[in-house]
């Protein structure tokens, strides 16, 4: 009677265990989709930094183009409002210029609110806004002058970083998948199985964080394929050992099921 008991219970828990495993399948597919299509991103946005750093400053006639015009257009504004504002969590010097201006300049300017321009700047004041096609680059004032972020030559690598941390965090869903499964099939013929591998969030954040710190390391140091490249050698190199010896850290010793004690018994 307690072998069958044990064996009920066994085939009971193996039972619940399978909707985790569909679950954990489905996840990984999730993420390894949402990895393919930052990867097919990647080569249209490498060709978007290969122009913006080759850009040279527009001709007359170039700069007519707007936000179409591959080269760096120059726009000179009067200051509307200069004040610091709160953006995103984040405090920011945010400059508006007086309409009418083309755009991309028609929008907020947030700078370092902490730089000299924004000691500087104040309404009324002109400045001279750099744009390539439809991105900010660049404001200047009384010969003073600030890069602004978001340049297309940062998008690559962090496109890439994002690729690498769906597709390691899809594996690690395929493993639990797999693990969970096997759990299950060796719970219900009573025989023993190793003990769960703790994964909580920390460990998790830290997968996700990697790709992305290598990314952003990368794409400052080389530009284009290169940054690219690097980033996912460098990553391969620190993040993939990092993330097996988490998986291992604190791993118990096989442990016997209550199935398998009875079954012995």
């Amino acid at each position: 009677m307690a072998v069958r008991t044990g064996e009920r219970a066994g085939m009971d828990r193996s039972g619940k265990a399978w909707p985790r495993v569909v679950a954990w399948a489905l996840l990984g597919l999730v993420l390894l989709g949402g990895s393919a299509a930052a990867s097919i991103a990647v080569p249209g946005l490498v060709a978007d930094e290969k122009a913006f750093l080759d850009a040279q400053p527009c001709d007359s006639g170039e700069g007519a183009g707007g936000g179409t015009a591959d080269c760096l257009r120059t726009i000179r504004g009067t200051v509307l409002s200069a004040e610091e504002v709160k953006s995103d969590k984040v405090r920011v010097f945010r400059v508006r210029l007086r309409p009418p201006v083309p755009a991309p300049a028609d929008q907020p300017i947030d700078v370092d609110r902490h730089s000299e321009l924004s000691e500087l700047v104040k309404p009324g004041d002109e400045v001279d806004v750099t744009t390539w096609r439809y991105v900010l680059v660049a404001v200047g004032h009384d010969g003073v002058s600030e890069t602004l972020p978001g340049l297309p030559d940062e998008n690559p690598t962090m496109f890439v970083g994002l690729s690498l941390a769906g597709v390691w965090l899809a594996v690690l869903a395929f493993i639990a998948a797999f693990g969970t499964a096997r759990r299950a099939r060796r719970t219900a013929a009573g025989r023993p199985f190793a003990a769960r591998v703790p994964f909580g969030p920390f460990k998790c954040a830290a997968v996700v964080a990697a790709p992305l710190v290598v990314a952003f390391f990368a794409g400052s140091v080389w530009d284009a394929w290169t940054g690219v490249v690097m980033t996912v050698v460098i990553w391969a190199l620190t993040a993939v050992p990092a993330t097996i010896l988490a998986l291992r850290w604190d791993r118990d010793e096989p442990s016997t099921s209550p199935a398998a004690v009875r079954l012995d018994a």
